[in-house]
């Protein structure tokens, strides 16, 4: 399986999305003068584009990435639900809207001066629909199901498109359904489904288990992952993906350690919607049988990709957006010129520089959960790893046994690696010069004193760490064993500091 192969192995996949549309509005302009009746900007609307929100744009990416979307949802028979008709079909929606006399259709509109969000409105009646629509809205979406979907994705936002008795059909369909996916302000209510997904908010899963989000402060990937049985008792789904806006998001299953993803930073008023971008392609991905972490990955990178549009707007991911800031993932190696380039541009957002460096000739356990302990130090994870031919003189002439492009692979599609360089020399001494970490860390074999490196990097203004290691577990010694034939060690049980040594995702670098 290769990036590029992955669209077309859900290209045409059949998705039901279900639940709340609702229209959203840019109104964009430049702030001139201020009003004369109160002390409050005028804003010269220069251009007004409307597209689909909620579930509406969870059904837009599907079909910008590639799958067939199918829209059933209620509208009110409104100006409004006509623009929202018109953005659809636009966008390739197949969408069978269940029109409701006399109910206004939701509708979300945004001023916006400079790139600013200065004010939303937002209109629409969000009340428990009529019986009439109900039963409407049922008939349409079972004969959705009864002409057969390779997935169903749920959106309740309390906009009242979804009725009880919407989720009464999904479970009495649920051997109709390959894969169920909800995402939902509360998931509770939809455990009953039985989904094989759900993607709650950082704030969502805060109000699940009634937390004060603020009380968690920074460690919020740490505090989900602390949380992940109950997380996954209360959403009644075998994986649960808990989404961290700018932080990325931690993917919860019952069976593995969470895997972890990274986000790029946007500006707000770019990421409207980016959530239904990660559900769609997480979909998708997962539709056509990506395995769990390269699909988690890829839905990181479409929420991303959608987040990098030019102007305010409603975040919507397609194929070459997603392959484009996928594959950044597969070119993460960088020259030592474009590395100090990068480096740089970190500088200017604040983000905090952590460095490791080694020879990595066969990525082990060991290192993967190092460098998930790394990254999560910083904001910025570079990995200098040595040349061949440094290799060769500091292990010896059998070394390296993978060459220095397929090492650099392999660490560069971690979701804890941002950069990785490789370096001629026998130490990183020059490299550190040129990026000046604020942190520097290795792995736990090393005490800090055995670090020639440390005294240049403390001298730079930075700080020496080294970090928890799993005994037995060292290049060296598989090898060892490898050429031998001997058998592997037995198992030693993870670290507290392990919980996150899986994370396999793909992720976006900053």
């Amino acid at each position: 399986m290769t990036l590029t192969d992955l669209p077309d192995r859900w290209r045409g996949a059949t998705v039901l999305v279900v639940g709340d549309a609702l229209l959203d509005g840019w109104l964009t302009g430049v702030p001139r003068r201020l009003c004369r009746e109160a002390p409050a900007p005028v804003l010269e609307v220069q251009h007004t584009v409307y597209s689909g929100g909620g579930a509406a744009n969870a059904a837009v990416n599907v079909a910008a990435l590639g799958g067939r979307a199918v829209l059933v949802a209620a509208t009110g028979e409104d100006p409004d639900g006509g623009r929202l008709r018109r953005r659809l079909d636009a966008a390739g929606v197949e969408h069978r809207l269940v029109p409701v006399r006399g109910r206004r259709t939701l509708a979300k509109r945004r001023l916006v001066a400079d790139e600013q969000i200065m004010l939303r409105f937002d209109e629409g009646d969000s009340g428990p629909l009529p019986a009439k629509a109900v039963t409407a809205l049922v008939e349409t979406a079972a004969a959705v199901l009864d002409e057969g979907v390779d997935a169903v994705v749920v959106c309740d936002y309390g906009g009242g498109g979804v009725d009880d008795a919407v989720r009464t059909l999904l479970v009495q369909r649920r051997d109709d359904i390959p894969l169920l996916v909800v995402d939902a302000h509360d998931p509770r209510p939809w455990a009953e489904v039985r989904p094989d997904l759900a993607t709650p908010s950082f704030a969502e899963a805060c109000r699940l288990l009634e937390c004060d989000s603020d009380a968690v402060g920074a460690h919020r990937a740490e505090w989900v992952a602390g949380a992940a049985d109950k997380l996954l008792e209360l959403a009644g789904a075998p994986t649960v993906a808990v989404t961290l806006d700018a932080d990325g998001a931690v993917v919860l299953t019952g069976q593995l350690e969470p895997i972890r993803t990274y986000a790029q930073p946007a500006l707000a008023s770019h990421t409207a919607g980016a959530g239904d971008a990660y559900a769609a392609a997480f979909t998708l991905a997962l539709a056509a049988r990506v395995p769990l972490a390269d699909a988690a990955g890829m839905a990181q990178s479409a929420a991303t990709a959608a987040t990098r549009g030019r102007a305010p707007g409603t975040a919507v991911c397609d194929v070459r957006g997603l392959l484009e800031t996928a594959g950044e993932a597969e070119q993460a190696a960088l020259s030592v010129a474009d590395l100090v380039a990068a480096v740089s541009e970190h500088r200017k957002q604040g983000r905090r520089i952590v460095f490791t460096n080694g020879c990595f000739d066969v990525l082990h356990r060991g290192h993967v959960g190092y460098l998930n302990q790394a990254r999560r130090l910083g904001d910025v994870l570079i990995v200098a790893v040595n040349s061949d031919e440094s290799v060769r003189r500091l292990k010896g002439p059998e070394r390296p046994v993978n060459p220095a492009s397929d090492r650099v692979a392999v660490l560069a599609a971690l979701a804890c690696v941002d950069h990785v360089v490789v370096f001629e020399e026998d130490n990183p001494a020059n490299l550190i010069a040129l990026v000046r970490p604020d942190l520097y860390v290795k792995g736990g074999d090393y005490r800090p004193e055995m670090i020639p490196e440390a005294p240049l990097v403390r001298e730079l203004g930075g700080e020496v760490l080294t970090l928890d290691y799993l005994p037995d577990r060292s290049t060296t010694k598989l090898i060892g064993r490898i050429r031998s034939g001997a058998a592997r060690p037995a198992a030693h049980p993870a670290k507290s500091g392990h919980q996150l040594d899986t994370a396999r995702g793909r992720r976006t670098r900053p």
